[in-house]
Protein backbone atom coordinates (compact mmCIF):
# COMPACT_ATOMS: atom_id res chain seq x y z
CA UNK A 1 0.00 0.00 0.00
CA UNK A 2 1.46 3.91 -1.14
CA UNK A 3 1.24 6.61 1.52
CA UNK A 4 1.02 10.64 0.99
CA UNK A 5 4.44 10.56 0.55
CA UNK A 6 4.53 7.84 -1.88
CA UNK A 7 6.63 5.37 0.10
CA UNK A 8 4.90 1.81 1.07
CA UNK A 9 3.79 1.81 4.51
CA UNK A 10 5.47 -1.01 6.51
CA UNK A 11 2.66 -3.02 7.63
CA UNK A 12 4.97 -6.05 9.83
CA UNK A 13 3.67 -6.09 12.87
CA UNK A 14 6.68 -6.56 15.90
CA UNK A 15 7.01 -10.17 17.12
CA UNK A 16 5.61 -11.17 20.57
CA UNK A 17 7.90 -12.68 22.59
CA UNK A 18 6.94 -14.91 25.73
CA UNK A 19 9.01 -14.55 29.02
CA UNK A 20 9.86 -17.68 30.00
CA UNK A 21 11.06 -18.64 33.09
CA UNK A 22 12.45 -22.16 33.75
CA UNK A 23 13.74 -24.68 36.76
CA UNK A 24 17.28 -25.17 36.14
CA UNK A 25 19.53 -27.73 37.97
CA UNK A 26 18.59 -30.67 39.83
CA UNK A 27 17.75 -32.16 43.54
CA UNK A 28 20.81 -30.66 45.33
CA UNK A 29 20.88 -27.18 43.45
CA UNK A 30 19.10 -25.19 40.58
CA UNK A 31 17.11 -21.77 39.91
CA UNK A 32 14.94 -20.53 36.96
CA UNK A 33 16.39 -19.38 33.95
CA UNK A 34 14.43 -16.95 31.51
CA UNK A 35 14.32 -17.23 27.75
CA UNK A 36 12.40 -15.37 25.52
CA UNK A 37 10.15 -17.10 23.47
CA UNK A 38 7.98 -15.72 20.00
CA UNK A 39 4.80 -16.46 20.23
CA UNK A 40 3.04 -18.30 17.86
CA UNK A 41 -0.60 -19.78 16.70
CA UNK A 42 -2.02 -22.52 18.57
CA UNK A 43 1.57 -22.51 20.39
CA UNK A 44 1.36 -24.92 23.17
CA UNK A 45 4.04 -25.16 26.51
CA UNK A 46 5.34 -28.18 25.34
CA UNK A 47 6.01 -25.95 21.75
CA UNK A 48 8.21 -23.59 23.76
CA UNK A 49 9.91 -25.87 26.00
CA UNK A 50 11.21 -27.90 22.79
CA UNK A 51 11.86 -23.89 21.07
CA UNK A 52 13.70 -23.32 24.00
CA UNK A 53 15.89 -26.68 23.73
CA UNK A 54 16.48 -26.51 20.05
CA UNK A 55 17.36 -22.88 19.89
CA UNK A 56 18.45 -21.19 22.71
CA UNK A 57 19.92 -23.80 25.29
CA UNK A 58 20.93 -27.72 24.13
CA UNK A 59 21.70 -28.64 27.06
CA UNK A 60 17.94 -28.36 28.58
CA UNK A 61 16.70 -31.26 30.08
CA UNK A 62 12.47 -32.75 30.10
CA UNK A 63 10.59 -35.86 28.47
CA UNK A 64 7.76 -36.10 26.14
CA UNK A 65 6.78 -38.56 23.50
CA UNK A 66 3.67 -39.02 21.48
CA UNK A 67 2.81 -34.92 21.82
CA UNK A 68 -0.72 -36.02 21.06
CA UNK A 69 -2.30 -36.71 24.92
CA UNK A 70 -1.66 -39.98 24.70
CA UNK A 71 1.24 -41.35 26.61
CA UNK A 72 1.62 -38.50 29.81
CA UNK A 73 5.10 -38.18 29.72
CA UNK A 74 5.09 -34.55 29.29
CA UNK A 75 4.30 -33.57 32.59
CA UNK A 76 5.23 -30.46 33.81
CA UNK A 77 4.20 -27.73 36.78
CA UNK A 78 3.07 -24.47 34.77
CA UNK A 79 2.58 -21.56 36.64
CA UNK A 80 2.08 -23.53 39.58
CA UNK A 81 0.03 -26.17 37.92
CA UNK A 82 0.48 -29.55 37.32
CA UNK A 83 -0.11 -30.10 33.88
CA UNK A 84 0.33 -32.43 30.42
CA UNK A 85 2.24 -29.70 28.31
CA UNK A 86 1.33 -31.01 25.08
CA UNK A 87 -2.35 -30.27 25.82
CA UNK A 88 -2.00 -26.80 27.09
CA UNK A 89 -2.29 -24.37 24.74
CA UNK A 90 0.49 -21.16 25.65
CA UNK A 91 -2.49 -18.68 25.64
CA UNK A 92 -4.59 -20.36 28.03
CA UNK A 93 -1.79 -19.83 30.64
CA UNK A 94 0.60 -16.99 29.72
CA UNK A 95 -0.26 -14.28 32.37
CA UNK A 96 0.96 -10.78 31.71
CA UNK A 97 3.20 -12.24 28.48
CA UNK A 98 5.13 -14.49 31.13
CA UNK A 99 4.94 -18.34 31.71
CA UNK A 100 6.71 -20.18 34.28
CA UNK A 101 7.33 -23.43 34.20
CA UNK A 102 8.84 -26.28 36.95
CA UNK A 103 9.35 -30.40 36.92
CA UNK A 104 6.26 -32.37 38.84
CA UNK A 105 6.20 -30.76 42.76
CA UNK A 106 6.33 -34.45 45.21
CA UNK A 107 9.20 -35.93 43.06
CA UNK A 108 13.18 -35.60 43.72
CA UNK A 109 14.61 -33.62 40.58
CA UNK A 110 16.82 -35.48 38.12
CA UNK A 111 17.82 -32.42 36.12
CA UNK A 112 15.85 -29.76 34.88
CA UNK A 113 12.20 -30.30 34.27
CA UNK A 114 12.31 -34.16 34.38
CA UNK A 115 11.94 -36.36 37.75
CA UNK A 116 12.75 -39.97 38.99
CA UNK A 117 9.08 -41.52 39.31
CA UNK A 118 10.03 -44.51 40.70
CA UNK A 119 8.74 -43.88 44.12
CA UNK A 120 5.40 -43.19 41.90
CA UNK A 121 5.44 -46.63 40.49
CA UNK A 122 6.73 -48.33 43.61
CA UNK A 123 3.63 -47.27 45.44
CA UNK A 124 1.50 -48.82 42.58
CA UNK A 125 2.91 -52.05 43.52
CA UNK A 126 2.86 -51.59 47.29
CA UNK A 127 -0.61 -50.69 46.95
CA UNK A 128 -1.34 -54.37 45.33
CA UNK A 129 -1.91 -52.81 41.55
CA UNK A 130 -1.42 -55.95 39.95
CA UNK A 131 -3.92 -58.17 38.68
CA UNK A 132 -4.24 -61.58 40.43
CA UNK A 133 -5.49 -64.53 38.05
CA UNK A 134 -7.75 -67.25 39.76
CA UNK A 135 -7.94 -68.84 37.04
CA UNK A 136 -5.36 -70.68 34.65
CA UNK A 137 -5.69 -70.43 30.58
CA UNK A 138 -7.66 -73.68 30.59
CA UNK A 139 -10.38 -72.78 32.63
CA UNK A 140 -13.57 -70.87 31.04
CA UNK A 141 -13.01 -67.39 30.42
CA UNK A 142 -15.56 -65.32 33.09
CA UNK A 143 -17.88 -63.11 32.16
CA UNK A 144 -18.35 -60.00 33.57
CA UNK A 145 -21.74 -58.23 32.87
CA UNK A 146 -20.92 -54.64 31.48
CA UNK A 147 -24.21 -52.66 33.57
CA UNK A 148 -23.13 -54.40 36.81
CA UNK A 149 -22.50 -51.62 39.94
CA UNK A 150 -18.89 -53.68 39.81
CA UNK A 151 -18.24 -52.83 36.59
CA UNK A 152 -19.15 -49.96 36.26
CA UNK A 153 -17.39 -48.66 39.38
CA UNK A 154 -13.98 -49.67 37.53
CA UNK A 155 -14.95 -48.22 34.55
CA UNK A 156 -15.38 -44.77 36.38
CA UNK A 157 -11.43 -44.87 37.16
CA UNK A 158 -9.83 -47.30 34.46
CA UNK A 159 -8.64 -44.43 32.16
CA UNK A 160 -5.35 -43.92 34.31
CA UNK A 161 -2.33 -43.67 32.35
CA UNK A 162 0.44 -43.05 34.97
CA UNK A 163 1.61 -39.75 34.51
CA UNK A 164 1.99 -38.66 37.67
CA UNK A 165 -0.11 -35.32 37.50
CA UNK A 166 -2.57 -36.00 40.46
CA UNK A 167 0.21 -37.38 42.56
CA UNK A 168 2.12 -33.94 41.64
CA UNK A 169 -1.55 -32.03 42.82
CA UNK A 170 -2.32 -34.11 46.02
CA UNK A 171 -1.07 -31.88 49.23
CA UNK A 172 -1.54 -35.53 51.12
CA UNK A 173 1.97 -36.59 49.63
CA UNK A 174 3.71 -33.46 50.12
CA UNK A 175 3.00 -33.80 54.21
CA UNK A 176 3.38 -37.27 54.41
CA UNK A 177 6.09 -38.28 51.73
CA UNK A 178 4.90 -42.86 51.97
CA UNK A 179 0.85 -41.84 51.74
CA UNK A 180 0.27 -44.25 48.78
CA UNK A 181 -1.25 -41.26 46.40
CA UNK A 182 -4.30 -41.18 44.14
CA UNK A 183 -3.12 -42.99 41.25
CA UNK A 184 -2.05 -45.97 43.06
CA UNK A 185 -5.16 -46.08 45.34
CA UNK A 186 -7.25 -45.01 42.34
CA UNK A 187 -5.58 -48.32 40.54
CA UNK A 188 -6.04 -51.00 43.70
CA UNK A 189 -9.85 -49.45 43.49
CA UNK A 190 -10.92 -50.70 40.29
CA UNK A 191 -9.39 -54.43 41.35
CA UNK A 192 -11.09 -54.14 44.52
CA UNK A 193 -14.42 -53.96 41.58
CA UNK A 194 -12.60 -57.57 39.90
CA UNK A 195 -14.37 -60.24 41.19
CA UNK A 196 -12.00 -62.41 39.07
CA UNK A 197 -8.59 -60.94 41.31
CA UNK A 198 -7.10 -63.70 43.82
CA UNK A 199 -5.51 -60.64 45.94
CA UNK A 200 -8.32 -58.81 47.90
CA UNK A 201 -7.38 -59.78 51.14
CA UNK A 202 -3.74 -58.79 51.13
CA UNK A 203 -4.95 -55.37 48.84
CA UNK A 204 -7.19 -54.25 51.69
CA UNK A 205 -4.84 -54.60 54.46
CA UNK A 206 -2.00 -52.39 52.63
CA UNK A 207 -4.87 -50.21 51.73
CA UNK A 208 -6.09 -49.60 55.05
CA UNK A 209 -2.20 -49.43 56.70
CA UNK A 210 -1.02 -45.84 57.58
CA UNK A 211 0.49 -45.40 54.42
CA UNK A 212 -3.52 -46.16 52.60
CA UNK A 213 -6.80 -44.28 51.97
CA UNK A 214 -7.48 -42.99 55.32
CA UNK A 215 -4.93 -40.05 54.78
CA UNK A 216 -6.85 -38.27 52.03
CA UNK A 217 -8.19 -35.59 53.11
CA UNK A 218 -10.96 -35.00 50.37
CA UNK A 219 -9.17 -31.81 48.56
CA UNK A 220 -10.65 -33.13 44.91
CA UNK A 221 -7.09 -31.56 43.92
CA UNK A 222 -6.24 -35.16 41.98
CA UNK A 223 -9.77 -35.08 39.94
CA UNK A 224 -9.38 -31.16 39.33
CA UNK A 225 -5.75 -31.48 37.34
CA UNK A 226 -6.59 -34.97 35.98
CA UNK A 227 -5.83 -34.45 32.26
CA UNK A 228 -8.04 -37.89 31.84
CA UNK A 229 -11.33 -36.28 33.50
CA UNK A 230 -11.04 -39.01 36.34
CA UNK A 231 -11.57 -38.80 39.73
CA UNK A 232 -9.23 -40.38 42.19
CA UNK A 233 -11.10 -38.73 45.56
CA UNK A 234 -14.14 -40.55 44.53
CA UNK A 235 -12.09 -43.97 44.29
CA UNK A 236 -10.90 -43.40 47.88
CA UNK A 237 -14.20 -42.90 48.91
CA UNK A 238 -14.96 -46.80 47.87
CA UNK A 239 -11.88 -47.95 49.25
CA UNK A 240 -12.60 -46.59 52.40
CA UNK A 241 -16.33 -47.99 52.43
CA UNK A 242 -14.68 -51.18 51.61
CA UNK A 243 -11.81 -50.97 54.11
CA UNK A 244 -14.53 -50.32 57.01
CA UNK A 245 -16.41 -52.88 55.99
CA UNK A 246 -13.54 -55.59 55.74
CA UNK A 247 -12.40 -53.98 59.41
CA UNK A 248 -15.95 -54.68 61.02
CA UNK A 249 -15.91 -58.25 59.52
CA UNK A 250 -11.97 -58.41 61.19
CA UNK A 251 -10.37 -59.24 57.97
CA UNK A 252 -8.25 -55.86 58.24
Amino acid sequence: MVGANNKPEETDQPEVMIEVSVWRGDAEAGGFRTYHVPSRQSQTVLDIVTYIQRNLDPELTYRFACRVGMCGSCGMTVNGKPRWTCRTHASQVISNGKLTIEPLRNMTKVKDLAVDMTPFFDKWVEAKGAFVPTKTRHDEIEAIKPDSKERRAADAAVECINCGVCYSACDVVAWKPDYLGPAAINRSWTLVNDPRDGAQAERLKVLASDAGCSNCHSHQSCATYCPNLLNPTRSIAGVKRRVMVAALKGEV
